[in-house]
């Protein structure tokens, strides 16, 4: 213990080299842009970096899928997923959850143009619909599913990335889209204002925290407690709070048994069409 605390007062102080620090990969799911990701989390995992005496390297993907088709390989060592992605992920390759944003349900929400007619969701019947990606918990599944709960049905079209959605109702290419509150309260300012929130979901278990089964339970364990003390500090609270965040709580895998208990079986689904594909 001792020896840790003193690699990361020579780490803060810059008496060592961060190349002598372990390294890992620490993914953030794109549900925005590459660029705006890295402005919002490369200081927190600096920070971390600092605080752990390990060196934590930003990553992302180009899309949502691609970022699942890596949790699917197990390529990085820890990575902040969807509610469903963990579900799944957790399963296999076996990533194991550390915690979650804290005194927060996420909630889907479907935005429309602040100048739309439309007034509820029953007017988007046999329309098409922006989502940011098929397996995106909240943005996708939970509209979806709430709209043919109704009995109605519409036409996803898939753009990528949460900012993209918004986007497209913004500039008026679909009459409306997925998302969730904490990206549409960070995205572009001129794009939020174009548009309000026309539905919004029932709440669960937010986004995870998790890491590769590979990660000693010393190191998991480790970066799990500078998450959750992020907030005691006035520079973590500031980070956090660009973030969107109050505070980052510890959690285990049955934190999500609320998701669980959907039985959603997207990815399951996909996976078995492509394998049908192939053959």
């Amino acid at each position: 213990m001792k020896s840790r605390i003193l690699v990361v007062l020579m780490l803060s102080l810059g008496l060592i080299s961060p190349l002598f620090a372990k390294e890992y990969t620490f993914a953030i799911v794109p549900q925005q842009s590459s660029t705006r990701l890295a402005q919002l989390w490369t200081p927190v995992l600096q920070k971390l970096s600092q605080q752990t005496g390990m060196d934590i390297r930003f990553a992302t993907a180009k899309d949502i899928p691609t970022f699942e088709k890596r949790l699917a390989a197990g390529e990085y060592d820890f990575a902040y997923m969807n509610p469903y992605h963990f579900t799944v992920f957790n399963n296999e390759p076996g990533y194991v959850a550390m915690a979650h944003q804290s005194d927060k349900r996420i909630k889907g929400i479907v935005v429309v143009r602040k100048d739309s007619d439309i007034e509820n969701l029953e007017e988007l019947d046999g329309q098409t619909m922006a989502f940011p990606s098929p397996a995106a918990f909240a943005a996708t599944i939970l509209p979806i599913a709430n709209i043919e709960k109704q009995g109605m049905h519409i036409e996803p079209r898939y753009v990528s990335s949460h900012d993209s959605v918004y986007m497209a109702v913004s500039r008026g290419l679909l009459p409306a889209g997925g998302g969730i509150v904490r990206t549409f309260n960070n995205t572009n300012p001129a794009i939020r204002e174009s548009l309000r929130i026309l539905w919004t979901s029932e709440g669960y278990t937010p986004h995870a925290f998790a890491a590769h089964p590979d990660v000693s339970a010393g190191d998991r364990e480790t970066l799990a407690r500078a998450l959750a003390d992020f907030k005691h500090t006035e520079e973590g609270a500031r980070l956090l709070a660009e973030l969107g965040f109050a505070g980052i709580q510890l959690a285990d895998d049955a934190s999500w048994d609320d998701v669980r208990d959907l039985n959603i079986r997207t990815l399951e689904t996909r996976d078995n069409m492509l394998a049908e594909q192939d053959r």
